[in-house]
């Protein structure tokens, strides 16, 4: 821990002159986000910094709302050399699914069938060392009805249904009617000294170099509330760039119970309640970028959560992302009752080919020693590997290819020892959720996803086309399908998908359109096809989204 300890002191004194402070850009901003990741391969933003810790803090060169391309107008704001005040964006996001739930990383939104809106605006303040974000967000959805987990399926089934459902708080519906809600949304109280930044924050965090997907934390889930020490902008030292962030937050339980809670498997209740207590998480990110190796970042991210009740009242408690990586070597994380995820990344910017690699790989449990690392790294394991390419097209014209490619489902050690699928535990038995909803990989526990796209940049106007296909939830699917030597009866869904980001005036729009063919839709299986309520197998659904923006 005291090593921990050093390394951090380290990176927050090794500071430079102040500059000048400014919003964050929110992590559900994907237009903006992506436009500036495109804008640094081609080597037109800041090359120290990795992208890969977000929300992105705006400095002078690099204000959300006020930049000039392809806005003509400079911002509306008031400043001086003590005070500035500015109105952050109207955002006004818009979804519709025509069969069932689809698509994630839309923070506060909930997976819905029908119309879903979220309205966000706000302004940011600074004074001196103190900086306000106000930026809460309404939700609407019409929350429709959809067809869930069959109850035609076997208790068999069920019971393996079960076993997930016990040890994840992830509903597929959020109750039975119309949902509301007002969250916090993008807002932050903070202190500033040159780089670094301390404070209160229930704004979304995305650690990783991934687009589509994230193992640790993304924007999939809503905010929560967490204090938060973190660098700001790269933080120079005698071996290269750095940035970091460590946190302490709240984890909210849906309150939404899982269907059929009262059916029984050989005559014993298959639902087991939950406690109700909120979850306290730990969690903290790094990464370097190596002066002899321009362009490369390298990554390391490490989270623990843990029902409030058992939470140790010691720094030992409130910080253990700074312990031992080994469990022999700690105090027992069962008597604990706390899980942790980590994963270690790397991003490789190659300005000169303007393209980029880059990977994750994450562990759900922490090995008990060195000795079972090296025997079995692979044991709880996830990952994820993706690039993109840019490839020019005249002037000011870039066509994009990019492909990710994310898997989530349990590796083979799980025929000799206990694993748990990923984002659900035993112990604390919510999961690692927020109000219900991952906080990392949307596809969800032993899920795996393809992406490949390509699409034509022009700035920040954009069309492009993206094919995905997910595997949802194998752990799943193997534990109950393998008595009955079924193997033709995986769920996945197979999308087209196409995207336009437009401006117009002060507007920023991005649009979006996928048809989905979802295959064995909630794992149907047809042995006896008139058994079943309509005999179907595979179902078609329909995704429509609408992002608009009002920059003032």
């Amino acid at each position: 821990m005291s090593l921990w300890f050093r390394v951090l002191v380290i990176a927050m004194l090794a500071t430079v002159p102040v500059f000048t402070m400014a919003q964050t850009l929110p992590v559900t901003s994907s237009v903006l986000e992506n436009y500036y990741r495109i804008k640094q391969l081609q080597g037109q933003r800041d090359s120290n910094s990795s992208l890969m810790i977000r929300p992105l803090h705006a400095n002078e060169e690099t204000q959300w709302d006020t930049f000039n391309e392809p806005f003509s107008h400079k911002g509306t704001s008031v400043k001086s050399n003590r005070f500035s005040f500015r109105p952050l964006p109207i955002n006004l996001d818009q979804q519709y699914n025509t069969h069932h739930p689809y698509g994630w990383n839309d923070g506060s939104m909930i997976p819905a069938k029908g119309y879903q809106s979220r309205l966000s605006a706000g302004v940011y303040a600074s004074v001196g060392w103190l900086s306000v974000q106000l930026q809460p967000e309404f939700v609407f959805a019409e929350n429709k009805p959809f067809e869930t987990f069959p109850v035609t399926h076997t208790d068999s089934m069920w019971k393996h249904y079960y076993s997930v459902l016990n040890d994840i708080d992830n509903p597929e519906r959020y109750g039975s009617g119309v949902y509301t809600k007002l969250f916090p949304g993008q807002s932050s109280v903070r202190l500033h000294y040159k780089k670094l930044s301390l404070g209160y924050s229930t704004e979304n965090l995305w650690w990783g170099p991934g687009v589509r997907n994230s193992l640790v934390m993304s924007n999939n889930a809503p905010g929560f509330g967490h204090i938060t020490f973190n660098s700001t902008a790269p933080v120079k030292t005698p071996v290269g760039h750095i940035e970091w962030q460590v946190i302490g937050g709240i984890l909210k339980n849906s309150g939404i119970l899982p269907p059929d809670t009262g059916r029984t498997f050989e005559g014993q209740p298959l639902y087991i309640p939950k406690p109700e207590s909120d979850r306290y998480i730990n969690a903290f990110v790094i990464t370097w970028q190596p002066k002899w190796l321009n362009g490369l970042f390298l990554g390391f991210s490490r989270s623990f959560y843990q029902y409030n009740e058992d939470l140790p009242r010691s720094m030992y408690g409130y910080l253990p992302v700074f312990t031992s990586f080994f469990k022999g070597s700690t105090k027992d994380d069962v008597g604990l009752g706390r899980d942790q995820l980590l994963s270690f990344f790397f991003r490789w910017v190659l300005k000169k080919e303007q393209a980029e690699i880059y990977a994750e790989y994450g562990r759900n449990d922490h090995s008990q020693n060195a000795t079972d690392l090296a025997l079995e790294p692979e044991h709880s394991r996830a990952y994820l590997i993706g690039f993109r390419k840019l490839f020019k097209n005249g002037k000011d014209r870039d066509v994009e290819l990019m492909f990710e490619m994310a898997n989530l489902q349990s590796p083979g050690t799980s025929q000799l020892r206990a694993v748990q699928p990923w984002y659900a535990h035993y112990q604390t038995r919510h999961g690692y959720t927020n109000r219900g909803q991952v906080m990392g990989a949307g596809i969800g526990p032993g899920s795996n996803s393809q992406t490949l796209g390509i699409a034509w940049n022009r700035g920040i106007r954009k069309l492009g086309f993206t094919f995905e296909r997910i595997a949802r939830n194998n752990d799943f699917y193997y534990r109950a399908f393998t008595s009955m030597q079924n193997y033709d009866s995986h769920w996945v869904d197979l999308s087209l998908t196409a995207t336009k980001t437009f401006t117009y005036r002060q507007f920023l729009f991005g649009a979006n359109l996928s048809f989905v063919r979802s295959l064995n839709y909630q794992w149907r299986y047809e042995q006896n096809p008139a058994s079943l309520l309509d005999g179907r197998k595979n179902v078609n659904n329909v995704f429509a989204g609408l992002s608009t923006a009002y920059l003032f």
